[in-house]
């Protein structure tokens, strides 16, 4: 194939055919720094949030956390799609439990990206 003067390249016009959605995933795995948490800091209330808002490597996990999560749910069949929104829900409960312990959410917060990370990983081996 040539390539059109007027048109990019053609490697860089595959990586242009990137969805929106694997560009966040992309830009969050990569270590993009997160500009807020998945929630409103200035709202936040409760002693968990604000400790997220408050720390950096806690809130670049939250965000990671929310886009996996969203991306997710997107992708999964419907009954995969409610198991994957109370399996959050009961970490969100586990999370507030935390209060302000940073070592209490960052365990929170790696254990779910583990599961988060593991649910992905096996719907890539499913294949397109």
């Amino acid at each position: 194939m040539v390539n059109d003067p007027g048109l990019p390249p053609i490697r860089e016009a595959r990586m242009l055919r990137l969805s929106p959605t694997l560009g966040l995933l992309l830009a969050v795995s990569l270590g993009a720094p997160a500009a807020a948490a998945s929630f409103p800091c200035e709202g936040a209330q409760a002693p968990d949030e604000k400790a997220v808002c408050a720390d950096r490597a806690l809130n670049d996990r939250d965000v990671e956390m929310a886009v996996r999560f969203e991306i997710l749910k997107e992708l999964l069949p419907m009954g995969g799609r409610g198991k994957l929104r109370d399996d959050q829900e009961a970490w969100l409960t586990e999370r507030r439990a935390c209060g302000a312990d940073t070592a209490c959410l960052t365990e929170a917060y790696v254990s779910r990206l583990k599961t988060l990370r593991a649910v992905f990983s096996e719907f890539a081996k499913q294949g397109p």
